[in-house]
């Protein structure tokens, strides 16, 4: 019995150290998702992006439309989708195996498909749509056609956009990792720099310094060591930033990676790792990476430590929460492991020596905000309202004017000075409610609301309503938030000539163009009836595919857009189809 009870508590602690398992898939129960491609990708599962962590892997279809994209396995289409941004055009198959395989990005679904989604857009009047269908709709067998591969929705560039979740959890997988995808690769990632970011307690509250930056040269394939030549000087507290990029044969793009681990004097202190996550956890990839450089950077730039407001799904070893510090005078061993989904390791082994320690200084104007409580900062002219659970951390915060100049070109009347209470470099988990007093012309209240400075400097709209002498807006957009007015309409060009002979074509399409807050909505009438149309964002285009039959016959045409600040544009011609 002792034997046993010990086995167990070794069992348990080898499991506690790497973390529980994801369930395995076996690939030999799937087909690949698309026809006709050289099998290569063009993005990982888990990359970080803009807020999100990304949910899939991106299948090149090799710079070309219209691939044909296949059910993996048996099931029913369960959802469809037609979107201008995210997925684009979008199905969802629910397999009979407990997942949903998850396809976007598409140029068209198969005929029955694309024939109900026209007839709901229709009978709804709605370009954007998001169908359910009952499972016994649209059954499909394994190997069955279901869609077009395209470059619809937020991509920039052919390609099929593929996941596979569980479908009672809506948990996402990592199919490279999983063996469901196998791209080639026996490329190592590249270790491109640490950052050793020491961080002192203020009542309660963590306040951090300066990083101390220091660049990897590598050695040999996997192999890396730091450009100093004498021990990194650390604190009493901190935490590590590995920068870090991967790549794969025969692509030029980049790639994220599924598992960086710290080796403290020989023992596993932290573990990043990426085998999968919820859709309400995708936002936490602002605290998985160390967010101020990744917005700035091309690598992925993965945090080594779990701040105190982040989950634990993605460090599965965090050993006094990462924290790594040394007494002065007193040296470490440590190594950074960098592992793609492909099973290549890179490692960096380095000394640390510890310093002098610090403390820090707090501005003693600013408000002591605990993550777990709503705070409200308020100073002459502006007001922010922070709810619990904003925060990813506490920290002393101040809502004052940034004193910044807002330059912008004269389609955008700025009616405030800029306010901030985060840096921009500095993310929220939820959004914040941000009012800013201005005096607003009755004639401009309707096209009023909260602008914000980017990382260069460029107004870009947040958006909110203009009442009682301000405008309110709920936004998870830090940095220099003013009050804008934008009253230029947008732009609209047909993509043919007044009275062209659109027999041959397909479709017909428009280019459209706004000054500052971008598309909101579009509606399109032929010979005054309602038809649906699809917006393209990235290609700045609205397109109509026909449904009329080639008669010879005169038609006409009025287009609506409407910007996000309730300026509208109409274009009306004619055409022979």
């Amino acid at each position: 019995m002792r034997r046993l009870l010990i086995c167990l508590l070794a069992l348990f602690a080898a499991c506690a150290v790497r973390g529980a398992e994801p369930p395995r898939l076996d690939s030999a129960d799937y087909d690949y998702p698309v026809l006709h491609v050289r099998g290569q990708h063009s993005a990982s599962f888990g990359e970080m992006r803009p807020n999100h962590f990304h949910s899939g892997i991106d299948i090149k279809t090799d710079g070309a439309e219209g691939k044909p994209v296949v059910a993996v396995a048996s099931g029913y289409v369960s959802r469809i989708v037609v979107s201008p941004t995210g997925y684009g055009r979008a199905l969802y198959l629910t397999l009979d195996n407990g997942y949903t395989a998850v396809y976007g990005h598409l140029s068209r679904f198969r005929d029955d498909l694309e024939q109900f989604a026209e007839s709901e857009r229709r009978r709804l009047r709605r370009n954007k749509v998001d169908l359910g269908c009952p499972p016994d709709r649209f059954r499909v067998c394994r190997g069955d056609r279901i869609a077009f591969s395209g470059n619809t929705g937020s991509s920039f560039g052919p390609h099929l956009h593929f996941e596979l979740r569980e479908t009672a959890t809506q948990r996402t997988l990592n199919l490279v990792r999983q063996g469901i995808a196998r791209p080639e690769d026996d490329m190592p990632p590249v270790i491109v720099r640490i950052r050793y970011i020491e961080t002192d307690t203020v009542q309660g509250v963590p306040v951090h310094r300066a990083p101390a930056v220091c660049d990897a040269v590598r050695v040999d394939a996997g192999t890396y060591r730091l450009a100093r030549p004498t021990p990194l000087p650390v604190g009493a507290n901190g935490s590590f930033v590995v920068e870090a990029t991967d790549r794969r044969n025969g692509v030029t793009n980049t790639f994220g990676l599924y598992r960086v681990t710290l080796y403290v004097d020989g023992e596993p202190h932290y573990e990043y790792r990426m085998d999968g996550f919820t859709f309400d956890r995708s936002r936490d990839c602002n605290v998985a990476a160390c967010y101020p450089v990744q917005v700035a950077s091309r690598n992925e730039a993965i945090r080594l430590a779990r701040v105190e407001g982040a989950p634990d799904f993605f460090c599965p070893v965090a050993v006094r929460r990462g924290a790594v510090g040394a007494a002065e005078g007193e040296r470490r061993s440590l190594r950074i492991e960098a592992e793609d989904d492909c099973g290549n390791v890179s490692r960096l082994d380095f000394e640390v020596v510890g310093r002098a320690p610090w403390h820090a200084v707090r501005d003693t104007l600013a408000v002591r905000c605990d993550r777990t409580r709503t705070h409200v900062l308020t100073c002459p002219g502006a007001r922010a309202v922070l709810p619990a659970g904003a925060l990813y951390e506490s920290a002393f915060l101040r809502l004052r004017p940034s004193g910044v100049r807002i330059a912008c070109d004269t389609s955008l009347l700025v009616l405030s000075p800029a306010y901030r209470f985060l840096p921009c470099t500095e993310p929220l988990r939820k959004p914040a409610e941000v009012r800013i007093e201005a005096y607003v012309p009755e004639a401009l209240r309707p096209h009023a609301v909260l602008a914000a400075l980017d990382r260069r400097g460029r107004p870009t709209y947040v958006g909110g309503t203009c009442s009682g002498g301000g405008v309110t807006a709920r936004t998870a957009v830090t940095g220099d938030l003013f009050v804008a007015a934008d009253t230029v309409a947008p732009s609209v060009r047909p993509l043919f000539g007044e009275g062209a002979d659109l027999g041959a074509a397909r479709r017909m399409s428009f280019r459209t163009t706004d000054n500052f807050s971008g598309i909101a909505s579009c509606e399109l009438r032929i010979d005054g009836e309602w038809v649906p149309c699809d917006r393209q964002p990235v290609r700045g285009t609205v397109t109509h595919t026909f449904a009329l039959p080639r008669t010879g016959a005169r038609h006409t045409y009025l287009l609506e857009v409407r910007d996000r600040c309730g300026n509208a544009a109409r274009r009306t011609g004619t055409f022979v189809r």
